[in-house]
Protein backbone atom coordinates (compact mmCIF):
# COMPACT_ATOMS: atom_id res chain seq x y z
CA UNK A 1 0.00 0.00 0.00
CA UNK A 2 2.81 2.35 0.87
CA UNK A 3 4.24 1.91 -2.62
CA UNK A 4 0.94 2.97 -4.20
CA UNK A 5 0.93 6.17 -2.14
CA UNK A 6 4.49 6.97 -3.26
CA UNK A 7 3.81 6.42 -6.96
CA UNK A 8 1.03 9.04 -7.13
CA UNK A 9 3.16 11.95 -5.84
CA UNK A 10 5.97 10.91 -8.14
CA UNK A 11 3.63 10.95 -11.12
CA UNK A 12 2.34 14.40 -10.10
CA UNK A 13 5.92 15.71 -9.76
CA UNK A 14 6.68 14.38 -13.20
CA UNK A 15 3.67 16.16 -14.64
CA UNK A 16 4.63 19.41 -12.91
CA UNK A 17 8.22 19.18 -14.13
CA UNK A 18 7.01 18.44 -17.63
CA UNK A 19 4.73 21.48 -17.51
CA UNK A 20 7.60 23.63 -16.21
CA UNK A 21 9.84 22.45 -19.02
CA UNK A 22 7.10 23.20 -21.55
CA UNK A 23 6.53 26.68 -20.09
CA UNK A 24 10.23 27.43 -20.14
CA UNK A 25 10.44 26.41 -23.79
CA UNK A 26 7.53 28.72 -24.65
CA UNK A 27 9.23 31.55 -22.82
CA UNK A 28 12.37 30.94 -24.82
CA UNK A 29 10.40 31.11 -28.06
CA UNK A 30 8.69 34.30 -26.92
CA UNK A 31 12.01 35.87 -26.02
CA UNK A 32 13.37 34.95 -29.43
CA UNK A 33 10.45 36.67 -31.12
CA UNK A 34 10.96 39.73 -28.93
CA UNK A 35 14.63 39.88 -29.84
CA UNK A 36 13.78 39.65 -33.53
CA UNK A 37 11.23 42.44 -33.12
CA UNK A 38 13.81 44.65 -31.40
CA UNK A 39 16.29 44.04 -34.22
CA UNK A 40 13.63 44.80 -36.84
CA UNK A 41 12.60 47.93 -34.96
CA UNK A 42 16.21 49.07 -34.68
CA UNK A 43 16.70 48.66 -38.43
CA UNK A 44 13.46 50.53 -39.09
CA UNK A 45 14.53 53.35 -36.78
CA UNK A 46 17.85 53.69 -38.59
CA UNK A 47 16.15 53.79 -42.00
CA UNK A 48 13.67 56.42 -40.84
CA UNK A 49 16.46 58.57 -39.40
CA UNK A 50 18.46 58.57 -42.63
CA UNK A 51 16.52 57.69 -45.75
CA UNK A 52 12.89 58.44 -44.98
CA UNK A 53 11.06 61.71 -45.50
CA UNK A 54 11.67 63.70 -42.29
CA UNK A 55 7.99 64.40 -41.69
CA UNK A 56 7.12 60.72 -42.11
CA UNK A 57 9.82 59.92 -39.58
CA UNK A 58 8.34 62.50 -37.20
CA UNK A 59 4.93 60.82 -37.43
CA UNK A 60 6.42 57.39 -36.76
CA UNK A 61 8.51 58.47 -33.77
CA UNK A 62 5.67 60.52 -32.29
CA UNK A 63 3.49 57.40 -32.25
CA UNK A 64 6.25 55.12 -31.00
CA UNK A 65 7.32 57.53 -28.25
CA UNK A 66 3.72 57.98 -27.11
CA UNK A 67 3.38 54.21 -26.64
CA UNK A 68 6.78 53.92 -24.93
CA UNK A 69 7.31 57.25 -23.12
CA UNK A 70 10.25 55.94 -21.09
CA UNK A 71 12.38 54.94 -24.06
CA UNK A 72 15.01 57.59 -24.73
CA UNK A 73 15.95 56.13 -28.12
CA UNK A 74 12.47 56.84 -29.48
CA UNK A 75 12.35 60.35 -28.02
CA UNK A 76 15.82 60.97 -29.48
CA UNK A 77 14.61 59.69 -32.85
CA UNK A 78 11.72 62.15 -32.69
CA UNK A 79 14.08 65.03 -31.87
CA UNK A 80 16.43 64.12 -34.74
CA UNK A 81 13.51 63.82 -37.17
CA UNK A 82 12.09 67.20 -36.13
CA UNK A 83 15.52 68.75 -36.69
CA UNK A 84 15.78 67.15 -40.14
CA UNK A 85 12.28 68.42 -40.97
CA UNK A 86 13.36 71.95 -39.97
CA UNK A 87 10.58 72.09 -37.37
CA UNK A 88 12.86 74.05 -35.09
CA UNK A 89 10.50 75.03 -32.26
CA UNK A 90 9.30 71.45 -31.84
CA UNK A 91 12.87 70.16 -32.07
CA UNK A 92 13.94 72.40 -29.19
CA UNK A 93 11.18 70.97 -27.00
CA UNK A 94 12.01 67.40 -28.01
CA UNK A 95 15.74 67.75 -27.35
CA UNK A 96 15.06 69.41 -24.02
CA UNK A 97 13.00 66.38 -23.00
CA UNK A 98 15.76 63.99 -24.14
CA UNK A 99 18.30 65.73 -21.89
CA UNK A 100 16.08 65.14 -18.84
CA UNK A 101 15.63 61.40 -19.45
CA UNK A 102 17.58 58.52 -17.94
CA UNK A 103 20.47 57.65 -20.22
CA UNK A 104 20.92 61.18 -21.62
CA UNK A 105 24.49 62.04 -22.62
CA UNK A 106 26.66 65.03 -23.50
CA UNK A 107 25.89 64.33 -27.15
CA UNK A 108 22.22 65.03 -26.42
CA UNK A 109 23.13 68.32 -24.74
CA UNK A 110 25.13 69.36 -27.79
CA UNK A 111 22.16 68.56 -30.04
CA UNK A 112 19.88 70.54 -27.71
CA UNK A 113 22.26 73.51 -27.95
CA UNK A 114 22.29 73.14 -31.74
CA UNK A 115 18.48 73.28 -31.84
CA UNK A 116 18.53 76.39 -29.63
CA UNK A 117 21.04 78.07 -31.96
CA UNK A 118 18.82 77.27 -34.96
CA UNK A 119 15.93 78.85 -33.07
CA UNK A 120 18.01 81.95 -32.32
CA UNK A 121 17.93 81.36 -28.58
CA UNK A 122 21.58 82.26 -28.03
CA UNK A 123 21.43 82.79 -24.27
CA UNK A 124 19.89 79.39 -23.54
CA UNK A 125 22.30 77.73 -25.99
CA UNK A 126 25.20 79.26 -24.08
CA UNK A 127 23.82 77.93 -20.78
CA UNK A 128 23.46 74.41 -22.19
CA UNK A 129 26.99 74.46 -23.61
CA UNK A 130 28.35 75.70 -20.28
CA UNK A 131 26.74 72.70 -18.56
CA UNK A 132 28.84 70.30 -20.65
CA UNK A 133 32.17 69.29 -19.04
CA UNK A 134 35.20 70.92 -20.71
CA UNK A 135 36.71 67.45 -21.12
CA UNK A 136 34.01 66.63 -23.68
CA UNK A 137 35.69 67.82 -26.88
CA UNK A 138 33.99 67.34 -30.24
CA UNK A 139 33.88 69.28 -33.50
CA UNK A 140 30.18 70.08 -33.20
CA UNK A 141 30.49 71.27 -29.61
CA UNK A 142 33.27 73.75 -30.50
CA UNK A 143 31.59 74.90 -33.70
CA UNK A 144 28.53 75.82 -31.63
CA UNK A 145 30.72 77.46 -28.98
CA UNK A 146 32.22 79.60 -31.77
CA UNK A 147 28.93 80.80 -33.26
CA UNK A 148 27.51 81.51 -29.80
CA UNK A 149 30.61 83.59 -29.00
CA UNK A 150 30.07 85.39 -32.32
CA UNK A 151 26.55 86.31 -31.23
CA UNK A 152 27.96 88.32 -28.30
CA UNK A 153 30.89 89.70 -30.35
CA UNK A 154 33.34 87.90 -28.12
CA UNK A 155 35.80 87.70 -31.01
CA UNK A 156 38.76 86.30 -29.06
CA UNK A 157 36.68 83.43 -27.73
CA UNK A 158 35.10 82.88 -31.16
CA UNK A 159 38.50 82.66 -32.90
CA UNK A 160 39.73 80.19 -30.28
CA UNK A 161 36.76 77.88 -30.78
CA UNK A 162 36.78 78.16 -34.59
CA UNK A 163 40.45 77.21 -34.62
CA UNK A 164 39.80 74.28 -32.28
CA UNK A 165 36.84 73.08 -34.36
CA UNK A 166 38.90 73.17 -37.57
CA UNK A 167 41.44 70.86 -35.95
CA UNK A 168 38.79 68.32 -34.97
CA UNK A 169 37.37 67.51 -38.42
CA UNK A 170 38.60 66.16 -41.71
CA UNK A 171 36.09 68.36 -43.55
CA UNK A 172 36.67 71.89 -42.24
CA UNK A 173 35.22 73.76 -45.23
CA UNK A 174 31.91 74.65 -43.59
CA UNK A 175 33.40 75.91 -40.33
CA UNK A 176 36.05 77.88 -42.25
CA UNK A 177 33.22 79.57 -44.12
CA UNK A 178 31.54 80.42 -40.80
CA UNK A 179 34.81 81.75 -39.44
CA UNK A 180 35.35 83.82 -42.56
CA UNK A 181 31.87 85.32 -42.27
CA UNK A 182 32.66 86.21 -38.67
CA UNK A 183 35.76 88.08 -39.89
CA UNK A 184 33.67 89.74 -42.61
CA UNK A 185 31.20 91.14 -40.07
CA UNK A 186 34.13 92.53 -38.06
CA UNK A 187 35.47 94.37 -41.11
CA UNK A 188 38.58 92.17 -41.31
CA UNK A 189 38.18 91.69 -45.06
CA UNK A 190 41.59 90.29 -46.00
CA UNK A 191 41.37 87.67 -43.24
CA UNK A 192 37.85 86.83 -44.36
CA UNK A 193 39.04 86.46 -47.97
CA UNK A 194 41.77 84.06 -46.89
CA UNK A 195 39.36 81.89 -44.91
CA UNK A 196 36.77 81.77 -47.69
CA UNK A 197 39.48 80.74 -50.15
CA UNK A 198 40.58 77.99 -47.77
CA UNK A 199 36.97 76.84 -47.34
CA UNK A 200 36.54 76.53 -51.12
CA UNK A 201 39.83 74.65 -51.40
CA UNK A 202 38.48 72.16 -48.86
CA UNK A 203 35.06 71.88 -50.53
CA UNK A 204 34.58 73.19 -54.06
CA UNK A 205 30.79 72.79 -53.83
CA UNK A 206 30.42 75.51 -51.16
CA UNK A 207 28.67 78.21 -53.16
CA UNK A 208 28.01 80.21 -49.99
CA UNK A 209 31.77 80.48 -49.46
CA UNK A 210 32.22 81.61 -53.07
CA UNK A 211 29.55 84.26 -52.62
CA UNK A 212 31.12 85.42 -49.36
CA UNK A 213 34.53 85.51 -51.06
CA UNK A 214 33.40 88.01 -53.70
CA UNK A 215 31.78 90.11 -50.94
CA UNK A 216 35.09 90.22 -49.06
CA UNK A 217 36.97 91.19 -52.23
CA UNK A 218 34.42 93.82 -53.22
CA UNK A 219 34.61 95.32 -49.73
CA UNK A 220 38.30 95.93 -50.49
CA UNK A 221 37.48 97.52 -53.85
CA UNK A 222 38.48 94.40 -55.78
CA UNK A 223 35.78 93.57 -58.35
CA UNK A 224 37.74 90.99 -60.33
CA UNK A 225 36.48 87.43 -60.34
CA UNK A 226 38.46 85.14 -57.98
CA UNK A 227 40.20 82.12 -59.47
CA UNK A 228 38.09 79.35 -57.97
CA UNK A 229 36.12 76.50 -59.56
CA UNK A 230 32.65 77.64 -60.66
CA UNK A 231 29.94 76.82 -63.18
CA UNK A 232 28.62 79.33 -65.70
CA UNK A 233 25.51 79.93 -63.60
CA UNK A 234 27.61 80.38 -60.45
CA UNK A 235 29.81 82.89 -62.27
CA UNK A 236 26.76 84.92 -63.28
CA UNK A 237 25.43 84.87 -59.73
CA UNK A 238 28.78 85.96 -58.30
CA UNK A 239 29.00 88.82 -60.79
CA UNK A 240 25.52 89.89 -59.67
CA UNK A 241 26.61 89.76 -56.02
CA UNK A 242 29.60 91.98 -56.79
CA UNK A 243 27.29 94.36 -58.66
CA UNK A 244 25.04 94.71 -55.62
CA UNK A 245 28.09 95.30 -53.42
CA UNK A 246 29.35 97.97 -55.84
CA UNK A 247 25.98 99.76 -55.68
CA UNK A 248 26.12 99.81 -51.87
CA UNK A 249 29.57 101.38 -52.06
CA UNK A 250 28.42 104.01 -54.54
CA UNK A 251 30.34 102.57 -57.52
CA UNK A 252 27.42 102.81 -59.96
CA UNK A 253 29.38 102.56 -63.20
CA UNK A 254 31.20 99.46 -61.97
CA UNK A 255 27.91 97.98 -60.82
CA UNK A 256 26.32 98.48 -64.26
CA UNK A 257 29.21 96.74 -65.96
CA UNK A 258 29.01 93.83 -63.52
CA UNK A 259 25.25 93.44 -64.03
CA UNK A 260 25.72 93.50 -67.82
CA UNK A 261 28.41 90.84 -67.59
CA UNK A 262 26.19 88.73 -65.32
CA UNK A 263 23.34 88.91 -67.83
CA UNK A 264 25.65 87.96 -70.70
CA UNK A 265 27.21 85.11 -68.73
CA UNK A 266 24.04 83.42 -67.49
CA UNK A 267 22.86 80.66 -69.85
CA UNK A 268 19.21 81.64 -69.31
CA UNK A 269 17.38 84.90 -68.74
CA UNK A 270 18.78 86.38 -65.52
CA UNK A 271 15.82 88.38 -64.27
CA UNK A 272 17.42 89.57 -61.02
CA UNK A 273 20.40 91.18 -62.76
CA UNK A 274 18.15 92.63 -65.49
CA UNK A 275 15.96 94.35 -62.88
CA UNK A 276 19.01 95.73 -61.07
CA UNK A 277 20.46 97.13 -64.31
CA UNK A 278 17.15 98.69 -65.34
CA UNK A 279 16.83 100.30 -61.92
CA UNK A 280 20.29 101.85 -62.23
CA UNK A 281 19.65 102.99 -65.83
CA UNK A 282 16.36 104.53 -64.75
CA UNK A 283 18.03 106.31 -61.86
Amino acid sequence: MRQHFLIAPLVMCGLVLSACEKETEEEKVERTYQEVNVIDETNLNEVLLTAADPNEAVTYFQGAAAKNPGRIDLQRGLAISLTRAKRTTEAVTAWKKVTTMKGASNIDKVEYADALVRAGNWGQARSVLNSIPPTYETFKRYRLEAVVADSTKDWKRADHFYETAVGLTTRPGGVMNNWGYSKLTRGQYSEAERLFTEAIRQDQTLFTAKNNLVLARAAQGNYSMPVVPMSQIERAMLLNTMGISAVKQGNVTTAKNLFREAIATHPQHYDEAVRSLRALDGA
